[in-house]
């Protein structure tokens, strides 16, 4: 099996231009339309946009290479760093931490130049122990070839299925001092394109012992904001991403065992980032929402319980909520949770769900906005 970076055209890369042209235009179209809404909002509510979509982002990124993070400490560790007032912040994990400042790195600072020393910063917070789960992993520099060649696998050990074989690592000084010239280099190709590219070639490169996906996807927000000109994110890449994680492995896959022509993966990202727009309208409608229960709710005697919860329902709220995981994250006596969630039943903003006995759950009347 062949891959790209073994022809002798490597990397030069090529595309139909004709053939991605109206998607290319209509992305275009809708980036800068969302990017027009969010100017139109007030500050605190375009804050609220990018902290839910930057959360959104280093949540779903991980969940891509099967990390779970926890939404609670990515959410305080975005709003601690960028200053947004959110009441109590959740103390953040050491790898929760890494993953945020490599993000916020990222897209705060998309009009820096981006080295290989950068990159590097970048691989050393997302492993700050060193380490791979159980495995001990070069860390803040390129990998190399002891432990065998770099492969992205699949299936039992023994049976393994490889999916992909990257350049030896003899290859990687002049493979990576190639792609971070191109990647700062001015140059006539369209800015949403270049993000497009970098994503595919600094995978293919796959220069780091691990975290190789999350930095590709980050190095493509890096690009986006710069084709915005814009530190402020109102759409994930990532999130939509992880929703189609099947055929995105199918598509890299696909373009990487294949030529230098590159259209149906620009197709293909174009086309996601279509739907990451319309994710970010499904998070401006829900800022809105939450932002009219408040103004309509200014007067109501909410107890600190009650107003921590109802912001984290609006927030979209993980699972169903029951009295016990009420008691458990207000740190309340299970009493005092039913207490309060009978309160706000009564008061009309919290109804029960379908169901009853020991798994009865709660949700937000659908009207109370």
């Amino acid at each position: 099996m062949s891959y790209i970076h073994e022809r002798d055209d490597w990397p030069a890369f090529r595309w139909d231009e004709s053939a991605i042209a109206a998607k290319l235009a209509a992305a275009r179209h809708r980036q800068g339309r969302l990017l027009g809404r969010m100017e139109g909002l007030g500050f605190d509510l375009r804050n609220e946009a990018m902290l839910r979509t930057l959360t959104q982002d280093v949540v779903k990124s991980s969940e891509i290479e099967g990390e779970i993070l926890d939404i609670d400490q990515v959410r305080s560790s975005i709003a601690r760093r960028l200053g947004i007032d959110i009441g109590a912040l959740t103390p953040a994990d050491r790898d929760v931490e890494g993953v945020v400042e490599m993000m916020l790195d990222a897209t705060r600072g998309f009009d820096k130049p981006l080295t290989a020393d950068r990159l590097f910063d970048w691989h050393a917070a997302l492993f700050p122990t060193g380490r791979s789960g159980m495995s001990r992993i070069i860390v803040g520099a390129w990998r190399d070839d002891r432990s065998g060649p770099m492969q992205v696998v699949s299936g039992p050990i023994g049976r393994e299925n490889v999916h992909y074989q990257a350049p030896d690592a003899g290859r990687l000084n002049a493979e990576m001092a190639a792609f971070l010239e191109w990647f700062d280099r001015k140059a006539k190709i369209d800015p949403v394109l270049k993000a497009a590219i970098a994503h595919l070639w600094f995978v293919t490169i796959h220069p780091f012992a691990d975290g190789n996906g999350r930095i590709a996807r980050a190095i493509a927000d890096m690009a986006l904001a710069r084709s915005e000109g814009s530190a402020q994110r109102f759409y994930s890449m990532s999130a939509q991403i992880r929703h189609e994680r099947n055929a995105y492995y199918d598509r890299l896959e696909a373009t990487q065992k294949g030529d230098l022509d590159i259209t149906p993966w620009l197709d293909w990202f174009l086309s996601c980032l279509g739907r990451a727009f319309e994710g970010a309208e499904a998070i401006l409608a829900n800022v809105l929402f939450k932002a009219r229960f408040w103004e309509k709710h200014i007067q109501a005697p909410f107890n600190p319980r009650q107003r921590d919860m109802l912001n984290r329902l609006l927030d979209g709220f993980e699972g169903k909520l029951t009295s016990s995981k009420w008691a458990k994250i207000e740190q309340c006596s299970p009493d005092t949770a039913l207490r309060d969630i009978t309160e706000l039943i009564d008061q009309g903003v919290l109804q029960k769900d379908p169901g009853g006995g020991r798994s009865t759950s709660y949700s937000l009347v659908e009207n109370i906005a």
